[in-house]
């Protein structure tokens, strides 16, 4: 079970959508590899238009140009973990950019938590001596 609250720094990486390695995505396999890090989680995002370092502007907006949209990994974690894991990403990203940025999270709850305690039946805006509620 994870759980992370307040300071945090998120991760993300810039990337084409066809870039590969070994005949995989490349985002894929950046996700995977965070997955087998132990990192809190791992998002990808699909741009509909955009630019890098070639000023070759990706859009979905022409079929002739949309085969190589931007592609945004973002994952957040403490900044021990994060800074542990870019190592890795040493060894991925040969064309791309990657930024760290300090953030807050508020609240992370792991799928395998269990759910909070249902509330109370309710007492007809009663409380316990039989006053009406204010």
């Amino acid at each position: 079970m994870t759980r992370l609250t307040g300071r945090a720094l998120r991760l993300t990486v810039f990337v084409g959508e066809h870039d590969t390695l070994h005949h995989k995505p490349l985002y894929a396999e950046i996700v995977h590899r965070a997955h087998a890090a132990g990192l809190a989680g791992a998002s990808v995002f699909r741009g509909i238009e955009g630019f890098g370092a070639s000023s070759l502007i990706h859009t979905s907006r022409l079929l002739s140009l949309s085969e190589d949209l931007p592609v945004a990994i973002v994952i957040v974690d403490t900044e021990e973990r994060v800074r542990a894991f870019l190592p890795q990403l040493d060894e991925l990203v040969t064309e791309g950019l990657v930024t760290l940025d300090d953030c807050e999270v508020i609240r992370y709850i792991g799928r395998g938590d269990t759910p909070p305690e249902p509330p109370e039946p309710d007492s007809g805006g009663k409380n316990t001596e039989g006053k009406k509620a204010r």
